[in-house]
């Protein structure tokens, strides 16, 4: 197991230590929220009690494997705990996610759960988002150059995200996803608001004010950062 490995296994099992039971959770999609659910199937098979909504298909074929129960919004419309990952972290907690493809559907939960906790290993921290990792954008494929041409005027080099058979990346959504290489996002609260704003855009990437703590893990340990 590679060190980055270890990080992300270690960072999932603190993760799970938040759950409680009868809890109804966000469950987020990546390769360190893995180890997440993959204990949770555990406890799950131990008695403990609870029901998630996954932000991707992926993550429900996953959540099934492991044996937790899966519920939808037509059941519960708030959620207890979001537990997911990010791409790159700030100092002020602000995120930057999407590299996965599920950032509507992250973002959608994010925004309906009383805590959205966050974990990652110690290089997804950032001095300033944008430094590390392109933004992602999912937008409508009708609208898709118009959608370009406005993310290239704000700044961002935009590139349309491909699929490993050269055809653009489709989302489950079925929308497309613009990676925009910037400089640096100062304002990410505004840089959120006017991309948002962009016609064909259905979300960014940018998760500003919306994760409540990060926890963040390091050689043997797993830190708390707390918004």
């Amino acid at each position: 197991m590679t060190d980055a490995t270890a990080q992300k296994r270690l960072v999932g099992l603190a993760a799970a230590d938040e759950v409680e039971s009868g809890m109804v959770l966000g469950l987020g999609s990546g390769t360190t929220v893995y180890f997440f659910l993959e204990e949770l199937g555990r406890r799950v098979r131990a008695g403990l009690r609870v029901a998630g909504i996954p932000t991707s298909r992926q993550t429900a074929e996953l959540a099934t494997e492991f044996g937790i129960p899966l519920t939808t919004f037509e059941l519960h419309q708030e959620l207890d705990l979001d537990v997911d990952g990010a791409d790159e972290v700030d100092s002020q907690l602000n995120l930057i996610k999407g590299h996965g493809g599920a950032l509507l559907r992250e973002k959608i939960i994010a925004r309906v759960s009383k805590r959205c906790l966050i974990i990652v290993d110690e290089r997804k921290l950032s001095p300033t988002l944008g430094c590390q990792s392109s933004l992602p954008v999912e937008v409508l494929p009708f609208a898709c150059p118009l959608a370009a041409r406005e993310l290239g005027r704000f700044g961002a080099v935009p590139e349309l995200r491909h699929a490993p058979d050269g055809q653009p990346f489709v989302t489950d959504n079925g929308n497309w996803i613009v990676d925009c290489t910037f400089h640096a996002l100062d304002e990410p609260a505004a840089a959120e608001a006017r991309i948002e704003r962009i016609p064909g855009v259905m979300a960014s990437g940018l998760f500003v004010g919306l994760a409540s703590e990060v926890l963040v893990a390091g050689d043997a340990t797993v830190r708390r950062l707390v918004r």
